[in-house]
């Protein structure tokens, strides 16, 4: 069982002092957090991906290669990677590259994501939000275990002969979770590849929760990847925790009332009925949390939301500090009962070891360090003497008809 926190990377008005931390604030702010979890002995920090304010979660990559370098242990994985609007190629590239940076400690959550303009900024469109996913995903995949790619869909440029570099590392691309709130066919999607689910469970009732994780622990095993018990399912939750209950109700009330979310809607004590969030004593937390098992079975992944709504940052690293104390008891909680056959959340190890061990993935190929292109596959031809490339008409090349726009000299 994998414990852990993520972050949406809100920059959000403190309620109770009026003051907006700054976008600067704010990252160097997660990456203290990032270091405090690993330091209490969590297993995964997780970043969401925002391009657009009140948000500083673009650029998943650079922060998490930041944190990477700062430590040594903790999985660094995003809370969402924005499948529908991220280029297959890129996710590819980057991620690849930040296993070999951080020695394989990196897994991704697909997702959709829950803003809507972001579409059009990328140039897409929202309406072919599932579309997307499932084309790109299958893409993705593509370019993590093939040397070398010919593809052609409906919603980016055809590839011929691509490459990704670098290769994933010791020849074993990143794992991956498909992360949905409501969209069954990303249970689905999930369950068709035998990849993980994770359900964000902090908005959404057990019964849907339940739902959603059923559906894709029967279609896993639909699909031929083992008994629907053996399905990697990962959870989201928050809490507030301080010693007594009341101090914890009472300080946490002003942030949920103003929340950018939730705020202004039902009642704190409403929301924590109906939802898994939990505001009170450690022992509340440890033993609600260690209830999810109830609805969704023995799962393999657990992370919390502690960092939002204008929470400042002493007041989050006291929750860690508070979350570091109950987590022996997380841990034994969740492996009591657990059958043997429940496999754990894999890791880069884990895979490399289901893989056979590691291997060079290295493409060694010899190219022309202009163009990328190696000499004889005919690429590049027609060199001047002064080493401008010149295009022969063969290869649809613009000329100098009356037609063209006149070339300044």
């Amino acid at each position: 069982m994998q414990l852990g926190i993520f972050t949406v990377g809100d920059v959000t008005t403190d309620p109770t002092t009026g003051r907006t931390p700054t976008e600067h604030e704010r990252i160097r702010a997660t990456v203290e957090i990032a270091k405090k979890a690993e330091e209490i002995g969590l297993d995964v920090f997780a970043t969401g991906e925002h391009h657009n304010p009140p948000f500083i979660a673009s650029a998943p990559t650079t922060t998490l290669a930041w944190i990477g370098a700062q430590t040594e242990r903790i999985i660094l994985s995003t809370a969402t990677t924005l499948i529908t609007t991220t280029d297959p190629v890129l996710i590819a590239e980057n991620y690849a590259k930040l296993q070999h940076l951080t020695g394989g400690r990196v897994d991704l959550v697909m997702g959709r994501g829950n803003t809507g303009p972001v579409y059009p900024w990328f140039g897409k469109d929202i309406r072919q939000g599932i579309n997307l996913a499932v084309e790109n995903y299958a893409l993705l995949r593509r370019l993590w275990t093939e040397d070398v790619v010919n593809w052609e869909g409906r919603f980016r440029t055809p590839l011929q002969g691509f490459t990704s570099t670098p290769r994933p590392l010791d020849g074993v691309p990143p794992f991956v979770w498909h992360g949905s709130i409501r969209s069954p066919e990303i249970a689905e999607q999930a369950a068709y590849y035998g990849d993980g689910f994770f359900h964000n469970h902090i908005f959404w009732p057990a019964a849907h929760t339940r739902q959603m994780v059923e559906l894709y622990r029967r279609r896993f095993e639909h699909h031929g990847h083992g008994p629907a018990d053996t399905a990697i399912v990962g959870l989201g939750g928050q809490f507030f925790m301080r010693r007594s209950s009341q101090d914890a109700v009472n300080e946490f009330r002003p942030y949920f009332d103003n929340a950018p979310v939730y705020g202004h809607g039902p009642s704190l004590e409403d929301f924590t009925e109906a939802t898994p969030l939990t505001v009170g004593s450690p022992q509340q937390v440890l033993e609600r949390t260690l209830s999810f098992r109830e609805y969704v079975g023995h799962y393999q992944r657990q992370l919390f939301l502690v960092d939002h709504a204008g929470l400042p940052l002493k007041t989050v690293l006291e929750q860690l500090d508070l979350l570091g104390e109950i987590l022996p008891a997380l841990r034994a909680g969740f492996a009591e009962g657990r059958p043997a056959h429940i496999p754990d959340a894999p890791t880069h190890a884990s895979l490399v070891a289901a893989n056979g061990g590691p291997t060079d993935s290295t493409v060694y190929a010899g190219a022309d360090a202009a163009t990328g292109h190696r000499a004889e596959d005919g690429a590049v031809e027609n060199r001047s003497e002064d080493g401008a490339i010149e295009n022969s008409a063969e290869d649809g090349a613009v000329r100098n008809g009356a037609e063209d726009t006149e070339v300044l000299r």
